[in-house]
């Protein structure tokens, strides 16, 4: 990258905390590179505290945008000055473009992972899907899964997190728009995740739960609740295979995690602030292998 900075160079960016595992620095330099954009992709360890002081730095800066992981979605979607319809429906914002110091928040995951569904194999629409968590890749996984045809989701969540206060709101939005069935469970509720699991084709992890370093943590209490004719995804990729999945696979479910939804997230998040298609095949076959 050294040799492609130029006094033109413009800046993108993620911001979140951890941060230093993300393998999108490497893609979306590695794709600047193949087009030969004069573009580069830099990481900030961002936290709740720090945010604020750092997109305003970005923004003075004239950075032509950047992505936000956890735990600071719901944080840009209250700072953006634009919305998308997706970032609307998620109240959470995961990519910005930064158009003249005037903010365009939107949200690629829901895109990505039902993106990375169809890699698997999978075709939702019509089914049952489970969903663990209430933060902004759940919200945007459960908004996506809803406009594509999915026949009802099993929300499972902590009742007192402020989280689960927004996507109780998200989901009165969702219900509004899409004819999808909508069901909040308190996740201590074991008796119902059991029940949703039996009737579900897909489990999906939307929560931080069993990220690296903190691998051991999942919150599936009983493997046995897992039925082999159960699809079970994770949003995490570091670790690739979660403790989660450990177990899935285990009870003979097909598994997959979160790097194809970083791939087209990603690439939908180029597409944004250059205008050009991410090389996604060239990507996928270099950075997801």
């Amino acid at each position: 990258m050294r040799d492609r900075i130029t006094g033109k160079t413009k800046l993108t960016a993620l911001l979140g905390s951890p941060v230093e595992h993300s393998i999108s620095p490497a893609m979306h330099n590695e794709s600047f590179r193949l087009l030969g954009l004069d573009y580069a992709y830099l990481a900030f360890d961002v936290t709740e505290d720090t945010f604020l002081r750092a997109v305003d730095g970005l923004t003075a800066i004239g950075a032509a945008g950047w992505n936000c992981t956890m735990p600071l979605k719901r944080l840009m979607h209250q700072r953006s000055d634009m919305l998308s319809d997706t970032a609307l429906l998620t109240g959470s914002v995961n990519t910005v473009v930064n158009r003249d110091g005037v903010l365009y928040g939107d949200n690629t995951d829901g895109f990505g992972f039902m993106q990375s569904m169809a890699d698997a194999g999978l075709r939702p629409a019509g089914k049952r899907l489970t969903v663990l968590g209430s933060g902004g890749a759940a919200a945007s996984i459960i908004a996506q899964a809803a406009l594509d045809g999915v026949y009802a989701i099993d929300i499972f969540s902590r009742p007192a997190s402020p989280s689960t206060k927004l996507i109780e709101h998200e989901a009165e939005l969702i219900r509004s728009k899409t004819a999808c069935l909508l069901n909040l469970y308190d996740l201590k509720d074991h008796t119902q995740l059991s029940k949703s699991l039996e009737q579900s084709y897909c489990l999906i992890n939307a929560s931080s739960v069993g990220m690296a370093p903190k691998t051991d943590a999942c919150l599936i209490p009983d493997a046995s609740m897992l039925h082999p004719d159960l699809a079970v995804g994770d949003v995490i990729y570091n670790p690739r295979e979660t403790k989660l999945l450990h177990m899935a696979k285990e009870r003979g479910c097909m598994t997959f995690n979160g790097l194809y939804m970083l791939l087209h997230q990603g690439a939908m998040a180029f597409h944004l602030w250059t205008g050009q298609d991410m090389p996604v095949e060239e990507i996928r076959e270099k950075f997801f292998q």
